[in-house]
């Protein structure tokens, strides 16, 4: 139990730091006119468009930092993966619920990289990468476990 404290307390600590830091970082595209058009899907959606500075979302901050400047974006989907992983994995008494789970989580995985797969600028591109690994090791993982619990329940029966 210490063990998934000290953890999460961690991760939890590096997940807000790097999501203030993305925050911060994508507010820079409220100097950017020309990005409005191509970097502001939230305000679009739910407001129809960006007339001003003041129509922008606070969510497209991160869209523009996830486009330009990656590095804490990264961070952040690293950090809010471990905890996901984490929570999973404390909750989930059962082994098959947490097996069902990380492949749950990998379909998200592979959603967001497909939703990021034409992306032209540098940062849209490793996450899409980013995306794409994280997919594949937590799939990989599910697979591995799913077929380590079936031969254990074959032995053990």
């Amino acid at each position: 139990m210490i063990r998934f404290i000290i953890q999460f307390g961690i991760f939890s600590i590096l997940f807000l730091f790097s999501t203030a830091a993305s925050w911060y970082e994508g507010s820079a595209i409220l100097n950017n006119p020309w990005e409005w058009k191509y970097s502001t899907p939230f305000t679009t959606f739910f407001y129809g468009g960006v007339n001003n500075q003041s129509d922008i979302s606070q969510l497209d901050y991160f869209i523009y930092a996830f486009k330009f400047l990656p590095t804490y974006p990264v961070i952040m989907v690293l950090s809010s993966m471990y905890l996901l992983i984490l929570i999973g994995n404390y909750t989930l008494k059962k082994r098959k619920w947490f097996i069902y789970y990380l492949f749950f989580l990998s379909g998200g995985c592979f959603l967001v990289s497909y939703l990021t797969i034409n992306s032209i600028t540098v940062g849209g591109r490793i996450l899409f990468f980013l995306f794409i690994i994280c997919g594949i090791c937590l799939t990989t993982i599910s697979t591995i476990n799913f077929q380590l619990e079936t031969k254990l329940r074959k032995v053990i029966s």
